[in-house]
């Protein structure tokens, strides 16, 4: 399949960088966004300030307001934004092509991954998924960074991986889609736990503690939907989940440490603070979670914190009170 033309949906910073990536490794990017203003700006400047602020980005990056035909696209838009975003495209352009997802996180109300609603608003669409370890402004500047590109046919995958991979941007093609998606999706509610702990004063070893924990609970998890343990042992499970849990850079660990200083999510937000995915997936998760019939404490703790009835000392102190048992 021919993949030399790619249309970024997005641009923000993680869909700016992505087109950058895409640039670098030769193909043909046009960058959709929302205003004309920040398409002059792209186009002329080569900078988008708003986002990535003085980083020079790469010629072959062209933004527009409206997707053209292109040979894949990728979708670089919020979790909650996806379905939205999706309906506001021609169904033309998506029938029959690869599309990358990007976003990290489920639906609120329908506990829905990123491919599900993909699936319900392009069933012609080809589900793939970018996760692991990155932060925007790295793969923006060029550092090197290496993901997974999950998809359900292996050639293709592979294919893909390749078109998107450049100097210092390596896609590892995996074909555990489901383990990967979930893995992304989880890891942002977990690192809203590490800040928190952070936050509160809590002690390093205890959010080592939290991390590992979380990722057994990311297995069992993962597992009820019928993904692969074994993912998690990778980029988009324990790369991407210590990266989350351990950076100041992670907007969900800032926000997290924010929670673990006491303040509430309106607060937070009304000071403007970035979007942290996890602090819509968190609910979902655990709404999910119960409906398998998975344990996952640590899940609905991060959903108590947030809601209020509960804050991260609490939590730990009750966590570390469960009954004695043997390490899965």
């Amino acid at each position: 399949m021919q993949l030399d033309q790619v249309s970024v949906i997005g641009g923000g910073a993680w869909g700016t960088a992505l087109a950058q990536a895409a640039a670098m490794a030769g193909r043909s990017v046009q960058l959709v966004v929302r205003d004309q203003a920040q398409a002059d700006e792209i186009n002329r400047a080569r900078t988008n300030r708003r986002y990535l602020g003085e980083q020079v980005l790469h010629a072959g990056v062209r933004a527009g307001l409206a997707p053209e035909k292109a040979d894949f696209l990728i979708l670089a838009v919020p979790a909650q934004a996806s379905r939205a975003a999706l309906g506001a495209l021609d169904g033309a352009l998506l029938a029959g092509k690869p599309v990358v997802l990007s976003a990290k996180g489920l639906e609120t109300g329908t506990l829905q991954r990123q491919s599900e609603i993909l699936a319900d608003m392009a069933p012609g669409a080809i589900p793939f998924v970018l996760s692991g370890p990155s932060f925007a402004g790295d793969v923006a500047a060029g550092r090197p960074t290496a993901v997974t590109l999950a998809g359900d046919d292996a050639e293709l995958t592979s294919q893909l991986a390749a078109a998107l991979a450049g100097p210092s941007f390596r896609p590892y093609a995996a074909d555990d889609r489901i383990g990967v998606e979930m893995a992304g999706a989880l890891k942002n509610v977990y690192a809203l736990a590490c800040g928190a702990v952070d936050g509160a004063g809590l002690g390093a070893s205890a959010r080592s503690a939290l991390i590992a924990r979380a990722h057994a609970e990311m297995a069992r998890v993962v597992s009820a939907m019928g993904g692969s343990a074994h993912t998690l042992t990778g980029l988009a499970g324990l790369g991407d989940l210590t990266l989350t849990c351990t950076s100041v850079q992670s907007r969900n660990y800032q926000f997290g440490m924010a929670l673990g200083r006491g303040q509430s999510v309106d607060a937070i937000i009304a000071q403007g603070a970035k979007l942290a995915e996890g602090v819509a997936t968190a609910p979902v998760a655990d709404a999910l979670a119960k409906s398998l019939g998975v344990d996952a404490p640590l899940v609905t703790a991060v959903h108590a914190v947030l809601s209020g009835t509960a804050d991260i000392a609490q939590i730990v102190a009750g966590l570390m009170s469960r009954p004695l048992k043997r390490e899965d």
